[in-house]
């Protein structure tokens, strides 16, 4: 028992070794961290230094990764964006796995398969790595342009797609062919069972469940909460048959208005990173370098033509359905790499009688240097994407005659009306902002506004931001508001920083980041709009001035509670539209009718009970 225990812990010492060697390494040499986890994985794995054996157990432990990421995706889409993106789930989507399996069939049968196997295989590779793509989609920040879309939901068609696929493998071995075609309905209406199931628990049941949890007040539970969602939901939809994954992401968009959202990111956020580096080693760790090394031309040329293939089908779909010429070629190149389930796959096709083991090693080796070459493919159609859109013409970074005792960091919406007040007062005040059009637009209403990127640090010492007494971060994007201010309290810890939130749990993330003078960007709108819905209803101008400073006094009490204790904490400073023991303010003075005639006709109390 202690030896294997020691085993344990000298295997997860190795995969940690391994994970902080290979990141930074890959990072140095202009790789993606996932091209270092692979090679991580060959390195460590039963073909190199033979350090793990078991390479099927790793995957399964480290699909978990995926499944989180996924869950993770989830809770950024609401309900009704993903009832908007059904077009590009259902056709993009569907016709990608639908053509890519037809075009890849014919070359299978070049290679010397059965009809049915290339069928088979065809439909096995038109998978696309779903972990890959939306890794490159993150560190980007580009999950939300058209291009992410598009890849997104034919990413989340090919996770639905799961169930028809492992139906139809036995069917085309001859193993099912009495009931194929009844199982596979029956497959498919178990699946429907536990999408259903996990829709109802998702809207009824766990909104409660994490505030009864919450009130326990211990942070450890609320992880353990998050964990059991998330896995609670995989499991439910692997029994079913589904994508582990497919699970995981439907209950985060259930979740994804829910007010525990933040702190369900939190506490899963963590997990997903470390596991899904384990993920991409396993993959790695299936990489025979002997079956490679034995049959190279071969594997070479396959790569080649599936690669193509793909990219093609893809890249054409994704023009079909409005995309630049640019971005169906990042589509292409996203989508081109083989699928985590393909290694399922894979073997499956094996079981069933339809390709013998040598093909099966072959197989699994193309699809793991379609996952190693996909880095570099990424990188050539950015670069043809880049010279297939128009230029435009950045203004020059010119800083020359930048000075200001206020440095203005992002002059949108918001930073437009913060600087009025500063220039009504003759404040010295430096502008920039990294949206070219932005910059000429301002230029042509009289203000004279710097291009350039506050997310590096030259431009912020060029801008003047070392002898600013003041900077004020207004910025559009909540990760690039982070990585200014880290920067600044870094670089230029004497200048006095006031940022906006985007929300509050943004604020919160602030706070603890170190600022002081945190405003979020809709707080004092949303406090003038109501008083002035008080004062449309009658409610007496002094009186609605009360109520406002009582719920601002209210907010900044509960937002000092939730600087200690989390978001979830100091609900009871919140007036709600739920009953309540006793009113959490008494009013000052007695209210009056609004509208007598409609006071008399309204039921009362007791009649409505």
């Amino acid at each position: 028992m202690e030896h294997g225990t020691s085993g344990m812990l000298l295997g997860a010492l190795i995969f940690l070794i391994a994970a902080v060697t290979a990141a930074p390494l890959a990072r140095r040499f202009g790789l993606g961290v996932a091209v270092g986890y692979l090679a991580a994985g060959v390195v460590v794995g039963p073909h190199v230094l033979k350090l793990f054996g078991d390479t099927a157990s790793i995957l399964h432990v480290a699909e978990i990764g995926v499944v989180m990421l996924l869950f993770l995706i989830g809770l950024e889409l609401r309900v009704e964006r993903l009832i908007a993106l059904r077009r590009l789930v259902v056709g993009l989507g569907g016709l990608q796995i639908a053509l890519t399996a037809l075009a890849l069939t014919p070359a299978l049968l070049a290679f010397g398969y059965s009809p049915r196997a290339a069928l088979a295989v065809g439909i096995a590779l038109a998978f696309s790595g779903t972990a890959f793509a939306l890794q490159v989609l993150e560190e980007r920040g580009h999950l939300n342009r058209s291009y992410g879309e598009k890849t997104f939901s034919t990413l989340l068609a090919q996770d639905i797609a799961v169930v028809p696929a492992l139906a139809l493998v036995p069917i085309l071995g001859g193993g099912a062919a009495e009931g194929g075609w009844l199982d596979a309905l029956t497959a498919i209406g178990i699946g429907a069972g536990a999408l259903a199931l996990i829709v109802l628990a998702g809207r009824y049941l766990l909104d409660p469940m994490f505030r009864l949890l919450a009130g326990v007040g211990a942070r450890e539970v609320m992880t353990a909460a998050a964990l059991l969602v998330v896995l609670g939901a995989a499991e439910v939809a692997s029994l079913a048959g589904l994508s582990m994954a497919m699970g995981a992401f439907l209950a985060g968009v259930l979740l994804a208005g829910s007010s525990f959202r933040h702190e369900l990111e939190a506490n899963v956020e963590p997990f997903r990173g470390l596991l899904i580096a384990l993920f991409f080693m396993g993959i790695g760790m299936t990489i025979d370098l002997g079956v490679i090394a034995a049959h190279w031309p071969r594997l070479a040329l396959g790569a080649a033509i599936y690669l193509t293939l793909k990219v093609a089908v893809a890249a054409t779909l994704a023009r079909l359905f409005g995309a630049s010429l640019g971005d169906a070629l990042r589509v292409g190149a996203l989508l081109a790499a083989a699928g985590e389930f393909a290694f399922v796959l894979i073997p499956l096709i094996l079981a069933n009688g339809l390709i013998q083991p040598a093909s099966a090693s072959m197989l699994s080796a193309l699809a793991a240097i379609s996952l190693v070459v996909a880095p570099l493919l990424i990188r050539l159609a950015e670069w043809a994407a880049d010279r297939t859109e128009p230029k435009r013409v950045a203004p020059v970074e010119d800083f020359s005659d930048a000075k200001g005792q206020v440095l203005v960091v992002g002059f949108g919406r918001v930073g437009q009306i913060a600087a009025q007040l500063l220039l009504a007062e003759g404040v010295e005040t430096t502008l920039i902002d990294a949206n070219p059009e932005r910059v000429a637009q301002a230029a042509r209403f009289g203000f004279k506004v710097y291009y350039g990127d506050g997310c590096r640090l030259d431009v912020l010492r060029a801008a003047g931001a070392g002898d600013a007494r003041a900077i004020l971060v207004c910025v559009d994007n909540v990760d690039a508001t982070q990585r200014i201010v880290e920067m600044i309290k870094e670089s230029f810890p004497l200048s006095e920083l006031v940022v906006k939130a985007y929300d509050r749990g943004h604020a919160l993330d602030l706070y603890g980041l170190g600022v002081e003078n945190v405003v979020r960007e809709t707080f004092e709108s949303a406090l003038v709009l109501g008083r002035q819905a008080l004062e449309a209803v009658g409610v007496d101008p002094e009186r609605a001035a009360e109520i406002e400073a009582d719920v601002r006094r209210r907010d900044a009490q509960r937002l000092e509670i939730q600087r200690v204790d989390g978001i979830t904490a100091g609900r009871h400073l919140s007036y709600t539209n739920r009953p309540t023991p006793e009113p959490l303010s008494m009013p000052k003075r007695k209210g009056g009718k609004i509208d007598e005639d409609a006071m008399a006709k309204a039921p009362t109390a007791e009649a409505s009970a």
